[in-house]
């Protein structure tokens, strides 16, 4: 259907719902409201944008965007753990991270518009879609750790899938298709990189930070 609720909306009011000093992945999801599950996987992808991740976040973060993406392709609603629900995060990251989703969603929300819908719903759509939400998410989580662009372009990747099915707008999707394609080529280039030399994967990940340095 068409969205009610613009994502910036959607955003600013999670953004002053979240309260000190920590929030479980089940209140932000709360928050997000109808477009919830596809706006939270954008949402658990955005921090890999900024310069600097946690280690480990990866993992953390991965696995409910693994859920959803596995849902999306079976077109239901995700059965998500409790443990992981449960999980909480602090509240000035959390506030950070949806202060600056919705500050890009402010800026090009009205180039977005229902358009190309079958591309963005219907079974087998949602199959594919689905599953090159997984893709990106699996190329996120590649052990590759401090080389430049590895988890930024995945992470952008899901971002245009989910908020592309969120608005339903096929021509954001088919941009989250190209870069997932992007992502892919990199990521596994590095990959083939390391065995291909025969080095050790801490020394070619080195050398490949100090080439890009």
């Amino acid at each position: 259907r068409n969205p009610e609720v613009r994502m910036s909306a959607a955003l600013a009011s999670a953004e002053a719902a979240v309260k000190d000093p920590a929030v479980t992945l089940r209140e932000l999801l709360g928050m997000l409201g109808e477009q919830g599950l596809l706006v939270f996987c954008g949402v658990l992808a955005a921090p890999f944008l900024l310069p600097l991740t946690v280690p480990g976040m990866s993992t953390v973060l991965g696995l409910p965007m693994l859920l959803i993406g596995f849902a999306v392709m079976l077109s239901r609603v995700p059965w998500l753990p409790e443990r992981l629900l449960n999980r909480s995060l602090p509240a000035p990251t959390v506030r950070s991270v949806l202060g600056r989703v919705r500050g890009w969603a402010e800026r090009f929300e009205h180039l977005v518009r229902p358009r190309l819908l079958g591309l963005t719903g219907g079974r087998v759509v949602n199959f594919i879609n689905g599953a090159l939400v997984i893709a990106a998410v699996l190329l996120l989580m590649a052990p590759i750790p401090l080389v430049p662009f590895v988890n930024s372009l995945p992470a952008f990747a899901i971002i245009l899938l989910c908020f592309g099915m969120a608005e339903r707008d096929g021509a954001v999707i088919l941009f989250g298709y190209l870069m997932t394609v992007v992502s892919a080529v990199y990521v596994g280039g590095l990959v083939l990189l390391v065995f291909y030399a025969g080095m050790r994967h801490e020394e070619a990940f080195e050398a490949i930070r100090l080439w890009f340095n």
